[in-house]
């Protein structure tokens, strides 16, 4: 019968280095969709953005997309951030780069 002490030790290393990654607080730019790249390059020269200026500046007219694939995910990564989070909602809401951002969105320019 084969010895599993190996392989059991193997494995774990590899869910730790995989967990260790996940959790990591800095967002590679393997995890920023093109979506989110672009979006983050809209901010170029600005330094806080309105959803009606950065769709806009993007050429997007539907609501829900842009938030689906630019907004929300940017926001997750805090690549960007709500000048205003305790109203979300707000009409006059707008976002910004985070520092995190910045230092990412200095990466595809």
């Amino acid at each position: 019968m084969a010895e599993s002490t190996p392989f059991v030790e193997y494995m774990l290393q590899a869910l730790s280095l995989a967990l260790q990654e996940a959790i990591s607080n800095e967002p590679s730019t393997d995890q920023v969709t093109d979506q989110v790249a672009m979006l983050l390059g809209v901010f170029d020269g600005a330094d806080q953005l309105s959803v009606n200026e950065l769709m806009s500046s993007l050429g997007l007219a539907h609501k829900a997309t842009f938030r689906a694939n630019y907004l929300k995910p940017a926001l997750a990564i805090k690549l960007i951030e709500m000048t205003d989070p305790d109203s979300p909602r707000s009409p006059v809401q707008k976002y910004r780069l985070t520092e995190r951002g910045k230092t990412i969105a200095s990466t595809f320019a």
